[in-house]
């Protein structure tokens, strides 16, 4: 519902009752759409959740008595840079609704040299969030997770400090900290002890 209209956006209309339109626009560089027997108009910048809205209200100008329809169709892609130490590090084109996981797995994730607990997205030479992987691979939790737009850049750093944990745990491995750490979080990392 959020989404928000730009141009390459393809638009599905269905008009029916005393008019009949059925239409298939792409938003053009202008933030245009040509709807046939309306005309152009203005979109780039609505919501989706306005979009229904905003074409009955035109359309209202020209007919009566119609019902209208409105989806998105093929949606426009953008290019995002996956820097720093990434399996695969470049400019990957992605979909307008991706987000800052979608790419950490297009570009594979971390290296074994980068960090799984800093990622960083950079937007206009600003820091917008900081991802830690462990919360989503651990919690669940994509609560930092960001939409992503054109041009921006995610930057994974070196790890930083690592503890291997072995013996009586349910995951054991080499897991990097991230600032001050107990044992007890430690373990937690590593799926807690082992039941006997």
């Amino acid at each position: 519902e959020d989404y928000v209209v730009g141009p390459g956006d393809q638009l599905e209309i269905r008009i029916w009752g005393k008019v009949e339109i059925n239409a298939r626009s792409t938003v053009d560089r202008n933030g245009q759409i040509a709807v046939p027997r309306v005309g152009t108009l203005n979109v780039a910048g609505l919501r989706s959740r306005e979009l229904e809205g905003f074409l009955k209200a035109a359309v209202e100008n020209l007919y009566k008595d119609f019902e209208l329809n409105v989806t998105l169709g093929q949606l426009r892609s953008i290019q995002v840079f996956v820097l720093g130490s990434a399996r695969q590090p470049g400019a990957y084109t992605v979909s307008s609704l991706s987000t800052l996981v979608n790419a950490l797995f297009a570009c594979g994730g971390p290296s074994a040299t980068g960090s799984m607990r800093r990622i960083e997205l950079i937007r206009g030479g600003q820091r917008v969030t900081e991802f830690d992987l462990y919360a989503l691979l651990r919690k669940g939790d994509k609560s930092r997770d960001a939409q992503l737009l054109p041009g921006d850049v995610i930057f994974i750093p070196p790890v930083g400090p690592e503890v291997a944990i072995l013996g009586s745990v349910n995951d054991a491995g080499i897991y990097e900290l991230k600032g001050e750490t107990t044992v007890a979080s430690a373990l937690t990392n590593a799926g807690g002890l082992a039941s006997l």
